[in-house]
């Protein structure tokens, strides 16, 4: 199986890239990870919400292949232990799933046609974070994950 990481915007932080870097090498390992950044529409401010969600919608939804499966990482998915969410990620790969998308989606959320396409929806918190660390934090739950599955010491209950 092969993981995809969609997210809107490129990150400006050379400390949270290097951090992104760092998990993503040693996620390699493991798996066939991707990171793929959507450019940031221009001229927003001439935008609804809604017509901005609608267009970041029709970019996530150009990116993906018909046989993908779509994660999105949303505010109001379903929560996960990171013990649970390695078991959750088992689960997908015995599927034969071939690639498995997760998105970070834009300011304002998803629009409605994302929605409908996707097979799921992925909490990482209660809390609100910025676009840019939701990365890091969801490659590093990654990592930990398929250590947690190969039983390597980098998780402790």
């Amino acid at each position: 199986m092969n993981i995809k990481l969609l997210a809107i915007g490129k990150t400006d932080n050379k400390n949270l890239q290097q951090l992104m870097d760092d998990y993503m090498k040693r996620l390699s390992f493991y798996i066939k990870f991707e990171l793929e950044v959507i450019p940031d529409i221009k001229n927003v401010k001439n935008l609804s919400e809604a017509q901005q969600k609608e267009k970041e919608g029709e970019m996530i939804l150009a990116k993906l292949s018909p046989t993908d499966k779509l994660i999105l990482l949303d505010e109001n998915g379903k929560s996960f232990s990171s013990v649970a969410f390695s078991a959750e990620l088992q689960k997908k790969m015995n599927s034969g799933i071939k690639t498995l998308v997760f998105v970070i989606g834009g300011p304002y959320g998803f629009s409605d046609a994302v929605y409908g396409k996707a097979q799921g929806r992925v909490s990482l918190s209660a809390m609100t974070f910025s676009h840019q660390m939701v990365r890091l934090f969801f490659i590093e739950q990654l990592y930990r994950a398929f250590t947690i599955l190969k039983g390597e010491p980098y998780h402790h209950q």
